[in-house]
């Protein structure tokens, strides 16, 4: 029921929001602010980075937000932009390193409208030991980006199964699979260095 209500109340302040009331815009991706640093940050490994990754896709998010149809959870669809996004820049990172230029090309300049909190500011009580965090993060990094993909939607985000392939554009068979070897995969980097660590993580203990 709560989740029904919130989609419902996401449906409607879409809805404003498309009339004119941009305003609640802010107020529409608040819940989902950290989510999406987290993302970034998983994928481009430096702040400064995964935060223009960030706003990159609030701001995206925001001019295509007519597009949205409620096939997929907002979230979902919000996620997906921001691993475009992070895909992309990537790619022109990867681009701009085997060129050689006298200078960088400058990009087109806009106004970023202030949508966006400093996520750095929100406490994560899973992640509270800097020593743990480090580990799972250079962990999640050292996955291909078809595992890591997976992995942070299905195990660190908690999306279902459905909305992970809904989001990589995947089969839930594809998604199956590829959760099963990126697990394997961080179990065996981290067994050993955990060992002493103190307790695993919740999102670690798998069955």
């Amino acid at each position: 029921m709560d989740a029904e209500l919130s989609v419902r109340d996401e449906a409607r302040m879409i809805a404003s929001i498309l009339a004119g009331e941009r305003e609640q815009y802010h107020e529409l991706v608040r819940p989902y602010e950290r989510s999406v640093y987290k993302m970034a940050l998983s994928f481009m490994k430096n702040e400064a980075d995964a935060e223009d990754v960030a706003q990159e896709a609030f701001l995206k998010a925001f001019r295509k937000l007519a597009d949205f149809r409620g096939q997929a959870k907002f979230s979902t669809w919000l996620i997906t932009i921001t691993l475009n996004e992070a895909r992309g820049r990537l790619r022109r990172q990867a681009i701009a390193r085997t060129e050689s230029l006298d200078e960088s090309p400058e990009e087109g300049g806009h106004i970023s409208p202030a949508l966006l909190r400093d996520w750095r500011e929100v406490p994560s009580a899973a992640l509270e030991r800097q020593e743990i965090r480090q580990m799972l993060q250079d962990a999640i990094a050292n996955l291909s980006p078809l595992y890591r993909e997976v992995f942070l939607l299905r195990d660190v985000e908690e999306f279902s199964i459905e909305e992970t392939a809904t989001a990589l554009a995947l089969t839930a068979g594809t998604v199956k699979v590829r959760l099963h070897r990126a697990r394997m995969m961080m179990q065996k980097e981290l067994a050993p260095k955990l060992k002493n660590a103190g307790p695993r993580r919740r999102w670690f203990q798998w069955s």
